[in-house]
């Protein structure tokens, strides 16, 4: 009999780190959007010089959460505090398991009175679910998940497109289509605008390091607003982002995307994989990289260690709350940003032209992670493992290859560390690994966000942890 839970799936396997790590699921596919508009070295370089255009309509579920209890579920399930969350305002939403560590992230939208839109990647939101459902809050759940990683020709339709329009040239090119003036609200706050002849709703963000504005409406104005915006911005430089460049924008930002959600294993998380399906993200997560543990508890992380230390917030009771109040954070791993050695990355290409012996791990280009959840290995001089890369990619405007990381919080930054690059034993039966052999990468210990631009001039969230 075929499993039909992810409990069972993780009972038939006996062992959750060799099926994660052999998942066939292959990397975190951003789907829909082409892969390209010019190409990704020029769309890198215009979020930084000029402006771009990012598509985020088909990577993300949305959860449509109204009722009288949206604000009291939201509450007890997230780090976060919400005292102060008022209609028009976004929060990042991050919740942990009884145990602490984190099961994901992301945004949460103050629509209108009792009703919120939570849009992210499936564990969080899959978190939010559970409880809506089960735990006798007296709301209602409307569930839209991202569009297909493959739709192989199937027309795709959602609930919401959602735009970004950010860069040092966006708002010359949002007051163009607004027509006049555009107040600059603060971080994370949303209001309304025109587009077309469509009224948008809008969320100030700024995930190039200069003001810019998140967009959204009904999906059947996708044409019209996108092609608007589009013509408007070609006097100033814009670009559309495809989705290979636009995933590797956090490389200078900073953000960790895809932790492996903490929840296999704890018989209080029990029922919870009882009511995650077979087929759930979590059932089919595909976990990369060089570092390996027989316990699937070693990849799990607390937020201090995703930089979300700042959002603990103890003025509500939360699930979790108990074990981080007991947490030292200063004993807590800490994120940085990994600058890769030129020399030993291009050892790596290198290794593709040599007619004998197997090549190192294929590094693609703009973004290396070759799975959903991706753990590398750090360690020091001494080879003592000191950290976990998790985020690897190349960016055109630093000229470097980078990598989010956490580690030990007695390495200063300066520090020059490795990373092994590569699976060992010649790789898993991951689809997206081929025989290969590992490579040790010198990695220097470097601020996060890594651009300067996004650290002097981004003024709040999980850049510069300002926000709660």
């Amino acid at each position: 009999m075929s499993a039909k839970n992810l409990q069972e799936v993780l009972d038939a396997s006996g062992n959750t780190v060799d099926l994660l790590r052999n998942s066939q699921l292959g990397a975190y596919i951003y789907p829909v959007v082409a892969p390209e508009f010019t190409n990704w070295r020029s769309e890198q370089r215009a979020w930084r010089e000029s402006a771009v255009l990012f598509d985020q309509s088909h990577h993300m579920d949305n959860l449509f959460i109204k009722g009288p209890d949206a604000l009291k579920l939201i509450s007890d399930t997230a780090i976060n505090s919400v005292a102060q969350f008022p209609v028009n305002k976004a929060k990042q939403y991050v919740p942990t398991t009884p145990a602490g560590h984190v099961i994901g992230d992301g945004i949460l939208f103050h629509e209108a009175e009792d009703e919120y839109v939570y849009v992210g990647r499936a564990p969080a939101a899959n978190w939010l679910l559970f409880h809506g459902t089960t735990g006798g809050y007296d709301v209602e759940i409307e569930v839209d998940r991202r569009s297909p990683s493959r739709p192989m020709g199937k027309p795709v339709q959602r609930k919401y497109w959602r735009f970004q329009i950010q860069g040092p040239n966006a708002w010359q090119i949002i007051e163009k289509l607004n027509g006049g003036p555009v107040e600059q609200l603060k971080f994370f706050n949303m209001d309304q605008m025109g587009i077309a002849g469509e009224s948008v709703r809008t969320l100030r963000h700024g995930m190039a390091g200069a003001p810019g504005l998140e967009l959204w409406g009904p999906y059947e104005s996708y044409d019209k607003v996108r092609d608007t915006i589009l013509e408007a911005g070609q006097e100033f430089g814009l670009l559309a982002v495809g989705a290979r460049a636009y995933p590797s924008n956090t490389l200078e930002s900073g953000w960790i995307p895809s932790p492996l959600p903490a929840i296999y294993t704890g018989e209080e998380l029990r029922p919870y994989r009882e009511w995650l399906g077979a087929d759930s993200y979590e059932a089919t997560n595909a976990v990369a990289g060089s570092f390996v543990s027989g316990n699937i508890e070693d990849y799990y992380l607390t937020p201090w260690e995703l930089g979300y230390g700042s959002f603990v917030k103890f003025d509500h009771d939360f699930i979790g709350r108990e074990v981080l109040e007991k947490i030292d954070p200063a004993s807590q791993r800490r994120k940085v940003t990994l600058a890769w050695n030129g020399e030993d990355v291009a050892r790596i290409f290198a290794s593709l032209f040599e007619t004998e012996g197997l090549p190192y791990k294929y590094f693609d280009l703009p973004l290396a992670n070759y799975g959903s959840s991706n753990y590398d290995a750090v360690v020091d001089a001494d080879g003592t493992t000191v950290g976990l890369s998790m985020f690897t990619g190349y960016s055109a405007n630093e000229r470097r290859a980078l990598s989010l990381a956490t580690v030990a919080p007695d390495v200063p930054e300066g520090t020059e560390l490795t990373v092994v690059w590569g699976e060992p034993d010649g790789g898993t039966r991951k689809t997206t690994v081929e025989p290969h052999r590992q490579i040790e990468v010198r990695a220097v210990v470097s601020p996060v966000p890594y651009a300067e631009t996004v650290r002097k001039d981004y003024h709040g969230g999980w850049r510069t942890g300002r926000r709660g």
